[in-house]
């Protein structure tokens, strides 16, 4: 929504996976601490009316590896500071102040990173690889590509677990 000057209405726009099930936790008390005020636009990149051009370009796959987020400004933020944006959307901004610290914000963000890469199987889903293989599988018209997990080939690689995570899951 923009307001009549052409600046939107939202202070920050929030690209988020419909499809996952700790992001929707996440999306569901960010969007009740907002109230209804419309100070942070959700937008579910996992739908199919997804669209990048009205989102800075940001496709899918780009948005799968890491959290991303519009300003009003039309700036694109990324990682932790997505993050401090939307709690400080909210009045909350209080729980992400101390990465504002260098030294902290780097070791947050390379922390987030970790888990950004192996968030789809920590949470249960297939590997990111595998769900971008079938996203684009899909996407040129071949259907559903079926599990990639489990075979030879491309797909197989990115079904791996690092072994901490894989010692962790079991």
């Amino acid at each position: 929504m923009l307001l009549s000057a052409g600046r939107p209405s939202w202070e920050i726009r929030m690209l988020y996976d419909g499809e996952c099930s700790l992001c929707m936790k996440e999306v569901n008390f960010l969007r009740a601490r907002d109230a209804g005020r419309n100070k942070i636009d959700f937008v579910d990149i996992a739908s199919p009316g997804y669209d990048p051009a009205a989102n800075a370009g940001i496709g899918y796959a780009t948005a799968m590896e890491k959290i991303h987020a519009i300003g009003a400004d039309g700036r694109v933020i990324t990682g932790v500071e997505v993050f401090r944006r939307l709690y400080e959307a909210v009045g909350l901004g209080w729980v992400y102040a101390v990465t504002k610290n260098d030294a902290v914000g780097r070791a947050a963000d390379k922390l987030y990173d970790f888990w950004a890469r192996y968030r789809t199987q920590i949470t249960g889903r297939e590997a990111l690889g595998v769900i971008l293989q079938r996203r684009a599988a899909e996407a040129a018209g071949r259907g559903d590509a079926g599990s990639l997990c489990g075979g030879e080939g491309d797909g197989a690689a990115a079904c791996e677990v690092p072994q901490a995570e894989a010692a962790r899951r079991s």
